[in-house]
């Protein structure tokens, strides 16, 4: 059995073009096998390149994450920052920053970025050591650079990896720019990509150290309430790259109890056999909650992998084991409470997503300051603050454990969101209360916003993005009239544009006794993703509607 003469050549061509001999053996015995269904796969199209960069699992071919895939996806996005430069009309070379994880093949990709880069004529900054993904967003405009990528497939399984760009601004691509790059990735991937040889080196040591060092004074320039460092904390890195940054970060701002899950502090790509290195995922927390019962601790924190996450488990007399892992709205809840109320100004601004809890709203109306809802991706959120600069943005969340708690990082940053949960913590015990006594005392005043996530995963990622967009498309054109026993009194399609967001595919349902539920395929991974929220005088009884719907709903999709 063989391939067509089409596919052939196509592989022939990327062997040629190959600079990792893992993957062209990896291809050869491929083809070898006769397996041309499976290299059929790999050469169907190339990865898309979207507004969260690549993200794909580790191989050969186009449709995989590799050396070759990154020298041209490098060449296109330096092609498409150059057109942007002579269109401003900025003279002199371009500058790009580059920085990478601790994942397989990291440290290779972050210097095939800077080979290619540095091949296009633009000045490179390789940081030396693998870091967290806030140092590098932060880094690109600390160091003045056009654009920043950092390599990292954030909590994706061991065997993914990614390519993360940020503008010169400091924030994510948005459109158009990400339909511009793909566009100049696939004109570079249609010829051979130069690069330098040798690559530029890394940073030295000194510069990197200074950098992150400012990192840290900026970060915690945002802690709102200096006075209280009287808590000790439990964290994990998650095998991941914040571990030593981070416990500097607590050292420089004065937590004195500060300890770390020394199995989990140093690097791991295959993350100590976590197939799910996320916080979100039930039982990736356990050897942190372990550790904060046996030291008495007050708060439990926890970075994902590159560390632009932050999730958290605090003390509950009514959970099993005593402590309570917090979900992301509750998190977010809390932080914009504590910053709101040790801040001051009608010009500050608090942004939140559209599938993130309503309860920011109510929050920012008591304390009378700006509120904007944005799409779902920290992109939108720091662009929302980009958009207004008579404001003053002080905090941002995700439901998915995104936080940016001030200006500093224009992304996500579990570091300094860390510092200031583990502050208010300790604020709330100076003042003799606790973190769930203050979830119970906004819910009384708020409404008590029940939120629930369910991701419904698809078997395989080959096709996956299509068969996704044919689900919501189906839910489009007849959208139910019950969803179990609720009611679906209005149907609101996102991909329309509404309140003035840009177009997306994800649909919204409101229901009967304040219930809403948005659907939307994930952009990473195959899986569809639904969000609910219930908001009742009665916390059962807001959880009771959301256990209601979950089986519902995976009726409903037939996942």
């Amino acid at each position: 059995m063989s391939g067509s003469a089409d596919l052939q050549a196509a592989v022939e061509r990327w062997l040629r073009e190959d600079p990792d001999g893992a993957t062209r053996a990896e291809l050869e015995a491929l083809r070898a096998a006769g397996d041309w269904d499976e290299v059929g796969r790999r050469f169907d199209g190339r990865l898309s390149f979207g507004t969260a960069g690549l993200r794909a699992e580790l191989g050969a071919g186009p449709q995989r994450m590799n050396r070759l895939v990154v020298r041209q996806s490098t060449a296109g996005l330096v092609a498409h920052v150059e057109a942007e430069r002579r269109r401003s009309g900025r003279a002199g070379r371009g500058r790009l920053v580059v920085g990478f994880d601790a994942r397989h093949g990291s440290a290779a990709f972050a210097g095939d970025v800077a080979a290619c880069a540095a091949a296009a004529g633009f000045d490179v900054d390789r940081l030396d050591r693998p870091l967290p993904t806030p140092v590098l967003a932060y880094a690109v405009r600390a160091l003045g650079a056009d654009v920043g990528v950092m390599i990292t497939a954030s909590h994706n399984p061991g065997s993914d990896n990614g390519y993360k760009v940020y503008l010169a601004d400091g924030a994510q691509i948005i459109p158009p720019h990400d339909v511009e790059i793909a566009a100049a990735i696939e004109r570079a991937a249609a010829g051979p990509v130069a690069a330098a040889d040798p690559a530029p080196p890394p940073c030295a040591p000194a510069a990197s150290h200074d950098l992150v060092e400012s990192y840290l004074d900026a970060v915690l320039a945002q802690c709102v309430d200096p006075a209280a460092r009287q808590v000790s904390v439990a964290y994990t890195a998650l095998y991941g790259v914040g571990g030593d940054v981070m416990a500097r970060a607590a050292a420089h701002a004065g937590f004195e109890r500060w300890t770390a899950v020394a199995s989990q502090d140093r690097s791991d790509p295959n993350f100590g056999g976590l197939r799910f290195p996320n916080p979100e995922e039930p039982g990736v927390l356990d050897e942190l909650v372990g550790l904060a019962r046996r030291i008495g601790a007050d708060v439990a924190l926890a970075n994902d992998p590159d560390a632009d996450r932050l999730g958290v488990a605090v003390p509950s007399d009514s959970a099993a084991g005593g402590w309570r892992v917090l979900s992301g709205n509750e998190i977010g809840w809390l932080l914009a409470d504590h910053i709101l109320t040790h801040t001051t100004g009608a010009d500050r601004l608090v942004v939140t997503t559209v599938v993130s809890s309503q309860l920011l709203g109510a929050l920012a109306a008591a304390h009378g300051v700006q509120h904007r809802r944005t799409l779902t991706g920290f992109k939108w959120v720091v662009r929302a603050a980009l958009a207004h600069p008579e404001l003053r943005f002080v905090f941002g969340y995700e439901e998915a454990l995104g936080y940016a708690v001030g200006p500093a990082v224009r992304d996500k940053d579990g570091i300094g969101a860390a510092l200031v949960f583990a502050e208010l913590t300790a604020s709330l015990q100076a003042a003799r209360t606790s973190v769930e006594d203050r979830l119970a005392e906004l819910g009384r005043r708020f409404g008590h916003h029940r939120t629930a996530g369910w991701s419904f995963r698809l078997d395989s990622r080959d096709g996956a993005q299509e068969r996704l967009g044919e689900l919501t498309a189906a839910l489009r054109r007849q959208p139910p009239a019950r969803v179990g026993t609720a009611r679906v009194l209005e149907v609101r399609d996102l991909a329309l544009g509404l309140d003035g967001l840009e177009p997306t595919d994800a649909l919204e349902w409101r229901l009967d006794e304040r219930v809403r539920v948005i659907i939307r395929p994930s952009g990473t991974e195959p899986k569809l993703k639904v969000y609910a929220e219930a908001v009742a005088d009665d916390p059962a009884e807001g959880d009771a509607r959301l256990a209601e719907l979950e089986p519902a709903m995976r009726s409903l999709l037939a996942l």
